[in-house]
């Protein structure tokens, strides 16, 4: 499936409203991580020392284009045995790092924006996006409460979200995603497909070519 990257989109969110409604139970809040944005990135990069980038191996063989790691009490893994949460970083054997306080708060804080009060997640998978790569449409179904929103959040370069419906099949809309933009999706919307189109060269003032996706999830 090929995709025009930002035909027909703004070229500013902040042209857009501050809360953009996407589906029922599902909002983009634009720009609203702007502001802590280097906390997040240095929280981020503390992380990174504990528990590297990686290219999983999805378990069909193939390897994944983008670079992920995770924080929280579990993260997400993926290799021959299968897609899982797993509380043990496998490359190192130990517990994944802590997740921040600086994340915990912008979940919490997002999630009940979008009408999600209480949200608490144990897991955070952390994903580094270089030009070109792109995340195939897929529902988050590892974890074991559905009734726990998804909070995902975009820093450095924009891109475009592609959110559908529940089918594989359907249709996804083509939503532009800009610096400090946060996306929340549960209720009725909680196994929407998603993914990311190609990403588009770039080069951010904060992390140059790159766009870190902070994915918070309710596992356990």
């Amino acid at each position: 499936m090929t995709f025009d990257l930002f035909d027909d989109l703004p070229e500013d969110s902040a042209a857009t409203p501050a809360i953009e409604p996407l589906a029922d139970g599902a909002v983009v809040l634009r720009g609203v991580a702007r502001a802590d944005a280097e906390v997040l990135l240095a929280d981020v990069q503390a992380i990174v020392a504990r528990a590297p980038w990686r290219h999983m191996v999805t378990p069909g063989g193939l390897k994944m284009s983008v670079a992920m790691t995770n924080c929280g009490a579990c993260g997400w893994v993926s290799d021959a045995r299968g897609y899982r949460y797993d509380a043990a970083d496998p490359l190192s054997g130990q517990a994944w790092p802590d997740m921040p306080a600086s994340f915990r708060e912008l979940a919490a804080s997002a999630a009940a924006q979008a009408g999600f009060a209480g949200f608490a997640p144990d897991a955070c998978l952390i994903n580094r996006y270089v030009p070109g790569t792109r995340l195939s449409l897929h529902q988050d179904r590892d974890e074991r409460d559905f009734t726990a929103p998804i909070v995902s959040v975009s820093l450095g370069l924009p891109a475009v979200f592609l959110f559908g419906g529940m089918r594989r099949a359907d249709k996804p809309q083509r939503v532009r995603l800009a610096h400090g933009d946060v996306v929340v999706w549960g209720g009725p919307s909680r196994l929407a497909f998603h993914g990311v189109a190609p990403l588009a060269d770039g080069d951010h003032p904060l992390l140059g070519p790159l766009r870190i996706n902070l994915t918070f999830r309710k596992a356990r």
